[in-house]
């Protein structure tokens, strides 16, 4: 019952979805969390440690993003519980059993995330028609190939910057998770003169204070390498990333990264939140009194959903960086100027934007769970 569920609230959720068949190791969840601006779009995500809380607190973020961006659509998120390296063939088997067994719920769109890429969307596609970030072969836009949510981070970083007193040429950058978000961040914000100086995986930490080669990185991970497999730096060890002084930090891998235990470990002037949920609210709170600038995730990240959004109303890929920086630029510089005006921490300027959009969204349409 949802007057159970610990996290519901007037905003949502809609409706939670347990999927459980153990005949062929499938379980997962999917979130609605509010369909006031639209139909739900949200990733799909694939981990051995994921769960229902998990879900709706990135489902809640999808709808705080989407609302942000103006999009016409809910927050959502589905989980997919299982390890994304297993064979392919084992995965394609639970990612379309998981489409299969949400068919029914037709306010839901699917898009990739963490474990999930356009081929898994492909197949969700082939299943229920309820898919974007898909294949350029099927019509889609491969927002993880064309580096949608690095080049929303991009945008974000660069419009932050002079509230940060930062100038981006010769900035020092480094990225927590190397994949397609951290990738392509990295090499948007190289093309601005910043430098790449650590990088960590799930293997561990590289370091080069006199910077790495993103693209030679990128190559070694399309290979199913690891940043260790570098052949300079220094390979430390992967919580050493927390440490590594820098002036932009993107965390782009798991929720929770940043916590009140660890968050005087870090040593930059600026947080570009490219994961969802990437700090915690206390640790939010402790950079903002230090005078650290912390981008919130709905805001620095939301290039992906942007494309999303763009592709399942038939846009095509020329389109969509335009949209993205433009989107990006203005909610970043609209937060900042509340966060100056108001006295408020960069979070709660840009909460206090999405909910505004989200109220006058649930005052004026008849929304509902059915």
């Amino acid at each position: 019952m949802l007057e159970e569920f610990p996290f519901a609230d007037e905003l949502g959720p809609a409706r939670i979805v347990h999927v459980h068949e153990p005949r062929i190791g499938l379980k997962g969840v999917l979130v609605v969390d509010n369909l006031a601006m639209g139909p739900a779009i949200g990733g799909l995500r694939m981990a051995p440690d994921v769960s229902t809380a998990e879900c709706f607190r990135l489902a809640r973020a999808m709808t705080l993003k989407n609302a942000a961006a103006g999009l016409p659509h809910g927050g959502g998120k589905s989980v997919l519980y299982g390890d994304p390296r297993m064979p392919a063939a084992d995965k394609e088997r639970l990612i379309r059993a998981m489409a299969c067994a949400l068919r029914h719920c037709h306010d839901y769109v699917f898009g990739p995330d963490m474990g999930t890429d356009e081929t898994c969307m492909a197949w969700i596609k082939d299943e229920t028609g309820q898919a974007v970030g898909l294949p350029e072969a099927l019509g889609g836009i491969p927002l993880d190939q064309i580096g949608a949510t690095g080049w929303g981070l991009r945008h974000a970083v660069e419009a932050a910057a002079p509230a940060a007193g930062l100038a981006l040429s010769g900035a020092r950058v480094v990225v927590q998770g190397f994949g397609a978000v951290g990738q392509h961040a990295a090499r948007f914000l190289g093309q601005l003169g910043a430098v790449l100086v650590g990088v960590a995986d799930s293997r561990g930490t590289l370091y080069d204070p006199q910077g790495l080669d993103i693209e030679g990185l990128a190559q070694l991970k399309l290979q199913g390498g690891s940043v260790l497999d570098y052949s300079g730096g220094r390979k430390l060890e992967l919580d050493a990333v927390i440490d590594l002084e820098c002036e932009v930090w993107i965390p782009a891998a798991r929720p929770d990264v940043i916590t009140e235990a660890n968050v005087d470990r870090l040593r930059t002037r600026m947080v570009a939140q490219g994961a969802n949920i990437a700090l915690t609210p206390e640790a939010e709170q402790i950079l903002h009194q230090r005078g650290v600038l912390s981008l919130p995730d709905f805001i620095a990240n939301a290039g992906g959903v942007i494309c999303g959004a763009m592709e399942y109303r038939g846009s095509w890929k020329g389109q969509v960086f335009e949209v993205i920086a433009e989107k990006i630029r203005a909610n970043t510089e609209e937060m900042l100027r509340r966060v100056q005006k108001d006295g408020l921490l960069p979070r709660a300027a840009a909460t206090h934007m999405a909910l505004a959009a989200l109220r006058q969204a649930m005052s004026t349409r008849r929304w509902s769970i059915f």
